[in-house]
């Protein structure tokens, strides 16, 4: 049997208008803390909320809107439950205000790099920080990326934020990193990365895999158009990232993750 630590898994909430996959949905308050109960009864351990979307071409939000959207929620869900509790942005102000409603993690796909004082922030609030690599930006990130070596780039880029993170103070046992699935990257790139998660988890820091439902799905299933047709292809990713050591995935379907994860790690169990 295995020794590895079950992988986690995290609940997207997204409370915004305008998210690739169930933008609007949970953008009233009521909607969302629901969506975060059931979540939480079907078995995940983290509650990712963000306020702004990072899809492709999505369009920047002001600090005031997303802290609007998302430290109400979070007060709210922390009131109530001792769930672990992660703020999807790239703001320190919007962390900070996150933090001091009670979030636990910060989730940068900037990876620390928005503003100038990010890591610092990041240091003070003491909280645990989630660096993604990204190509670019979510206006422009998906604009022909190109890559000499895309595995060794994206493994050089967290290696160097991590460093930069702990130099600003933040805890090496603080630190998580994501190589940024779809952030930047063409399904060629996608697959490759996916391909040696095991060099990510190498480094020593916990992996955070954010697949689901992601574009590149549909570029190996074109029937796969709509965002909730891709289960499938969100679940094969998630047994990959448990295969490789990955701490976490970052999943829309809960039950359907918790299942496939469960069913994978008592086949591995029986061996």
């Amino acid at each position: 049997m295995t020794d590895a630590a079950p992988v986690r898994v995290m609940g997207i909430l997204n409370a915004t208008p305008d998210s690739f996959s169930d933008g609007g949905r949970f953008l009233d308050p009521a909607s969302a803390l629901a969506q975060a109960r059931r979540m939480a009864a079907e078995g995940a351990q983290i509650l990712d909320v963000g306020g702004e979307s990072t899809r492709p071409g999505a369009a920047a939000v002001e600090a005031e809107t997303e802290a609007a959207r998302v430290v109400p929620l979070i007060a709210a869900l922390r009131a109530e439950s001792a769930i672990t509790l992660s703020v999807d942005t790239m703001k320190p102000q919007v962390a900070r205000a996150a933090v001091a409603a009670g979030a636990d993690i910060w989730n940068d796909v900037s990876a620390l790099t928005w503003a100038a004082d990010s890591a610092d922030v990041a240091a003070e609030l003491g909280c645990q920080v989630v660096l993604m690599h990204m190509r670019g930006d979510p206006r422009t990130m998906q604009a022909a990326p190109r890559y000499e070596d895309v595995v060794g780039e994206v493994e050089a880029f967290l290696v160097a934020r991590a460093e930069a993170a702990m130099t600003a103070g933040v805890a090496r046992e603080r630190i998580w990193l994501d190589p940024g699935i779809g952030f930047g990257k063409t399904p060629a790139h996608n697959l490759t990365l996916l391909a040696h998660l095991d060099r990510f988890v190498a480094l020593g820091f916990p992996v955070l895999l954010g697949v689901s439902r992601k574009s590149f799905i549909k570029a190996l299933d074109p029937t796969a158009q709509d965002a909730g047709e891709r289960l499938g292809g969100s679940l094969a990713c998630a047994l990959a990232g448990a295969r490789a050591g990955v701490a976490a995935v970052r999943v829309h379907d809960v039950a359907q993750t918790v299942q496939a994860l469960a069913v994978d790690r008592a086949i591995s169990g029986a061996r």
